[in-house]
């Protein structure tokens, strides 16, 4: 463990909002696989470095940015849709939770309110959660509004995805959480950057990436097994909800 403050371990959440790929499912190889997919089925050669800058982004930037960085912006859409399909194909085939994710989440559920906020499409999280037994402990499941179908829009307003901050601020208030009062917990710098701007405090999780990231969250764990991040949790209270 890296990057905590005595404060943060002094502070309980009344909420906490996950988010999905990389951090509860291990889908990020998946979203790599389906780009690598795609690239050969438009036979171009990715440009150094484009993982990392897809890492997190909503599959529908991820289209344009591949289709924009291999200079075809006239193919937007036809790598978006293609992407979306092969991310699916794969993780129908390989649901697979990221290590300590699902003890970290039992431990939780019950205890305070719990949500995901993430990028994927809602049929994706819904489906990767069931099939990795997790999707009822949580409360609610926050995804962008996707343009052809504003059902999922927040009070009329359409939800933005990561790196806004609507999905995580949306996720606390549905928890019934000041957006101070809730953790999220993150592996990607886009959503790092989305909890933050929403006003959460934030817990990385993966591979340290570097002291200047790292900083970016208030305490960063390389798993969610790690001994002193159950310490901390299991010292926190029981969360009262307040009185309606």
């Amino acid at each position: 463990m890296t990057n905590t403050t005595d404060a943060l371990f002094d502070w309980s959440p009344e909420a906490v909002v996950f988010d999905c790929d990389g951090t509860l499912m291990d889908t990020e190889r998946h979203w790599q696989d389906a780009r690598n997919q795609v690239f050969r089925g438009f036979g171009i050669t990715p440009a150094p470095g484009f993982a990392e800058r897809a890492k997190g982004v909503h599959y529908t930037d991820c289209g344009r940015l591949m289709a924009e960085e291999s200079d075809k912006p006239h193919l937007v859409a036809e790598m978006t849709d293609s992407l979306l399909h092969h991310f699916m194909l794969r993780v129908a085939d390989d649901p697979v939770t990221m290590p300590g994710a699902v003890e970290f989440v039992r431990r939780l559920s019950g205890r305070l309110p719990l949500a995901v906020a993430s990028n994927c499409p809602l049929k994706v999280v819904e489906a990767s959660l069931d099939r990795a037994g997790l999707l009822a402990h949580f409360g609610h499941i926050v995804v962008p509004t996707e343009e052809e179908d504003d059902t999922r829009a927040v009070r009329g307003e359409p939800v933005r995805p990561k790196p806004w901050p609507d999905v995580y601020a949306t996720a606390a208030r549905l928890c019934g959480a000041a957006p101070e009062r809730a953790l999220a917990v993150e592996d990607s710098m886009t959503g790092i950057e989305s909890a933050r701007r929403a006003g959460l405090r934030v817990l990385g999780v993966g591979p340290h990436p570097g002291q200047e990231d790292a900083a970016r969250a208030d305490l960063w764990v390389t798993t969610l097994h790690a001994s002193d991040l159950t310490s901390w949790v299991e010292s926190w209270p029981p969360h009262r909800p307040a009185s309606q």
